[in-house]
């Protein structure tokens, strides 16, 4: 996607809210691990979603979840340039993010065919990351989370987990920007399940709109996490398909420029019926 249009195309997420949605090619992520890990698998999974009303998909070759172990930079390239590079040809030319924190796998991403990059530790993972994505002039979600997934989940701790994360992803973005990205390619997740308690996320849900009012669009991932069980009840990941659409709900109407989802056509459908009642039309 040349320059131009990912600017055009993130303008969008200034006007509306757009579904991104989450595929894992990995064996072992928390709720599909294994479902894509072979290439024409996650591949055909990423086009359904595409069809299915995705604006684009986030492709990922490491499991991120509580207790996760680290996967080698080779063995995330491995699984994700071939289906990258197949979104990216296909259909027109999905609009693909690479959801890593280790430039060698970003940089691979990028060359065949991302655009954005989905970095849970911020750029605080690898050093180079800033600059990588300032030369190719992709875009960035800057996430925020507490610790590193083997051990995020033991204890948070915050005197105000909403203040701090807001200063945390302003500081973020305002290195980013300082190493060369521009600021309209900058967005923020405030990390819902990355360091953070039950009622940790819930308030962070709670109080989005000042995480918005920071001016950069905002990534909020819910889809299938613990915390939705532990509200509703909904046990396996899968079945967390209505607390899912409360909080994406939620996160909409509150000023979430994105939503990270697995299940793109009923929050798709969703989205476009809140939208369409904030306009007093139906929503194009």
């Amino acid at each position: 996607m040349k320059s131009s249009e990912l600017d055009a195309w993130l303008a969008d997420a200034r006007r509306r809210p757009l579904i991104m949605g989450v595929l894992n090619v990995t064996p072992d992520s928390f709720s599909d691990g294994g479902m894509h890990a072979d290439a024409e698998a996650a591949v055909r999974a990423g086009m359904a979603m595409l069809e299915a009303g995705a604006d684009w998909i986030d492709v990922g070759g490491e499991s991120t979840r509580p207790g996760a172990r680290p996967v080698e930079a080779e063995e995330q390239i491995r699984r994700v340039v071939p289906v990258v590079a197949a979104l990216a040809s296909g259909s027109g030319g999905a609009v693909i993010s690479i959801d890593t924190f280790l430039v060698g796998v970003a940089r691979a991403a990028l060359d065949a065919g991302a655009s954005i990059l989905n970095d849970v530790t911020a750029g605080r993972g690898d050093a180079e990351m800033f600059s990588l994505a300032a030369r190719y002039k992709a875009a960035i979600v800057l996430m925020h989370m507490l610790g590193e997934p083997a051990t995020m989940q033991n204890d948070p701790r915050y005197s105000d987990v909403v203040a701090e994360v807001i200063v945390f992803l302003r500081s973020r973005a305002a290195v980013a920007v300082g190493a060369g990205i521009d600021s309209s390619r900058v967005l923020l997740d405030p990390g819902i399940g990355f360091g953070k308690t039950v009622n940790h996320n819930l308030e962070l849900l709670r109080r989005l709109a000042d995480l918005a009012a920071c001016g950069w669009p905002v990534v909020v991932g819910t889809s299938r996490k613990g915390f939705i069980r532990a509200v509703t009840g909904e046990a396996r990941p899968r079945e967390r398909l209505m607390g899912t659409a409360g909080s994406v709900a939620w996160a909409v109407t509150n000023g979430a420029a994105v939503v990270r989802v697995h299940d793109v056509k009923p929050m798709a459908r969703m989205v476009r019926m809140i939208r369409s009642i904030a306009l007093g039309r139906v929503a194009e």
